[in-house]
């Protein structure tokens, strides 16, 4: 009789299963609802499907770090020799120069924040923003940095860090609009690959005098003797 017992309700699930698992109409719903889901995720986030869907979808303490690797692939790909610092001051050393590395997705406003930017050991900063299907990047030397930042005020200061007082500096750029004081820096990749590469040019030679001219002090004429 327990024997019995036990079999009836095991027989009774066993044949409940096959009603919700044999179902050959769901396949064909499981098939629609995707078709509708992709719809409305594409309406709703321009990187569904995009280039760099995959980068707006790592964590933030990543995006740092990829935006580092990408700019230096990136500029080395373009001839630029590129190496990593001995110090933290700076993120990369890129033919011989200092520089600071920022990257930002497009937020959902359309803007960039290029955040955290410090008044370290570096020559210039190199800012670049990936869109869904663009990107954008400015590069600007330090001197130009701390100007716009400490004295005219058109970069914002974002907090202090605590450490030694070192305080850091945010930009907001509208990639569509930039504001006029940002036009000089670049904006399209190539304009920040020129920008790069004439800061990182050997100084100019012009100053020295050609190899055949004459060594002035040489080319004095003589003292005459004493009488």
């Amino acid at each position: 009789m327990k024997l019995r017992l036990l079999f009836i309700p095991l027989a009774a699930v066993l044949l409940r299963l096959p009603l919700h698992a044999a179902d050959a109409r769901f396949p064909e719903l499981v098939g629609l609802g995707n078709e509708i889901s992709a719809d409305y995720e594409g309406r709703d986030d321009p990187w569904v499907g995009s280039p760099f869907e995959w980068l707006k979808r790592r964590p933030s303490r990543q995006v740092g770090a990829i935006g580092e690797l990408l700019i230096e692939r990136w500029l080395q790909t373009n001839g630029i020799p590129v190496v990593r610092p001995p110090d933290s001051d700076a993120d990369r050393i890129v033919a011989g120069r200092r520089a600071e590395i920022k990257l930002s997705t497009l937020w959902a406003t359309g803007h960039y924040k290029f955040q955290q930017l410090r008044d370290q050991d570096y020559e210039f900063a190199i800012l670049m923003g990936i869109s869904p299907h663009d990107a954008h990047c400015w590069v600007i030397p330090k001197a130009d940095l701390i100007r716009l930042w400490k004295v005219e005020h058109v970069i914002s200061a974002q907090h202090n860090s605590g450490h030694g007082g070192t305080d850091t500096a945010w930009m907001d750029v509208d990639p569509a609009n930039p504001p006029e004081w940002l036009k000089p820096f670049g904006g399209t990749l190539d304009q920040a690959l020129d920008i790069i590469r004439s800061l990182v040019a050997p100084a100019d030679d012009a100053a020295s005098p050609p190899s055949d001219a004459k060594d002035p002090v040489a080319a004095e004429e003589p003292l005459p003797e004493a009488a």
